[in-house]
């Protein structure tokens, strides 16, 4: 038994052996505030002085007190959670904006539901409708391509929502990304600098990914504007998939050799796929990037640490993330019907060891 030896001691012995958890007035009881100035702290806390804004701290960690937000959303207020619904998180480079959205939330002490759906665009649309049950006060959704249901749902309901990943969204909805595009068209064009006229590009299925659409018609305009033609066969689809890409590279770097039309460069759609070639050809005994120059987007963690270290376009996955969410708290805040402007983060042309001038 815990003896207690002042007052205030005591007092915090009997709120806590209350029945059920401490709510608002306990808070306001321990703070030596009144209730209805502990419920302004929690909604609007520039409003209270911050001397009052301590004493409210202070008391609620002491009690344990957890505010309940889905109350306050029951009668319109908000429920402090903002919904992040991204393709994959089996992937770095969502698993860096994941992070940086969290984060920059926390910071404005709101909290992230995030769910994904594996390239599944009518699998989406029954996530935006669960998020929507439970009160979402917010949404981003990765990319332009999106059921017209999903969209419609959001906007019927008014609720915030920007694009994460593509300079350019959907019509009428803010965006935060990079021109993906233009970083495809950069790190190809290197190559082509380097004397590349045999590239192979290892692309996924560019049907339900608009990221992957970009980038590869921004490949294919720097390799029209240098009057290179990609037959069928040096331009194949590739899941985002290590194996995968070793497996698919293996047969083209072999089966051309004989031919003498083996790739002397790959353009890989991300650097997973950039990854799985150069394990390739080290399978063959080809020496990167002296026989086989490859690149990459991404610049995924590990990259760097490959070896030979990835020639590949640096894409802002954590600012994009920081950002984004900065933005669709600003727009929590503002309650206006004013669209914000698109945010366009450039990318970044990282040149390693994988890309040599072209020799044979």
């Amino acid at each position: 038994m815990v003896e207690y030896s002042d007052d205030k001691a005591l007092k915090v012995r009997r709120v806590r052996s209350r029945k059920g958890a401490p709510g608002i007035l306990d808070v306001a009881a321990r703070a030596g505030v009144s209730g209805a100035t502990v419920s302004r702290y929690f909604n609007s806390q520039e409003l209270v002085r911050l001397p009052t804004r301590q004493k409210i701290a202070t008391a609620a960690r002491e009690l344990g007190y957890i505010r309940d937000r889905m109350a306050g959303a029951l009668h319109g207020k908000m429920s402090g959670t903002v919904g992040l619904i991204v393709p994959t998180i089996d992937n770095a480079i969502f698993s860096e904006l994941i992070e940086a959205f969290s984060t920059e939330l926390h910071r404005h002490d709101r909290t992230m539901l995030i769910a994904s759906h594996n390239y599944d665009l009518i699998r989406e649309v029954s996530i935006v409708r669960s998020l929507l049950e439970r009160r979402i006060d917010g949404v981003a959704l990765v990319g332009r391509d999106h059921d017209i249901a999903a969209i419609e749902m959001l906007k019927v309901r008014d609720i915030p929502v920007l694009t994460l990943w593509n300079a350019k969204g959907v019509d009428g909805i803010p965006s935060v990304g990079t021109d993906n595009r233009q970083g495809a068209f950069d790190v190809t064009q290197h190559l082509i600098g380097l004397g590349h006229r045999n590239v192979a590009l290892l692309f996924p299925d560019t049907k339900s990914n608009d990221r992957a659409r970009d980038r590869k018609a921004g490949a294919r305009d720097a390799l029209r504007a240098a009057g290179i033609e990609i037959p069928s066969q040096r331009d194949r689809l590739c899941a985002y998939d290590m194996t995968a890409a070793k497996a698919l590279a293996i047969e083209m770097l072999s089966s051309n050799a004989e031919k003498m039309d083996a790739p002397s460069a790959f353009v890989c759609g991300n650097d997973v796929i950039a990854h799985g070639v150069i394990h390739a050809a080290l399978r063959l005994k080809l020496r990167v990037p002296e026989q086989v120059s490859v690149v990459g987007i991404g610049d995924f963690r590990g990259s760097s640490a490959i070896e030979p270290p990835l020639t590949t376009v640096r894409l802002p996955a954590r600012r994009i993330g920081q950002s984004a969410a900065a933005a669709l708290v600003n727009k929590l805040r503002q309650q206006d019907t004013i669209t914000p402007p698109d945010i366009t983060i450039p990318s970044e042309l990282i040149i390693r060891e994988s890309t040599a001038r072209y020799k044979r």
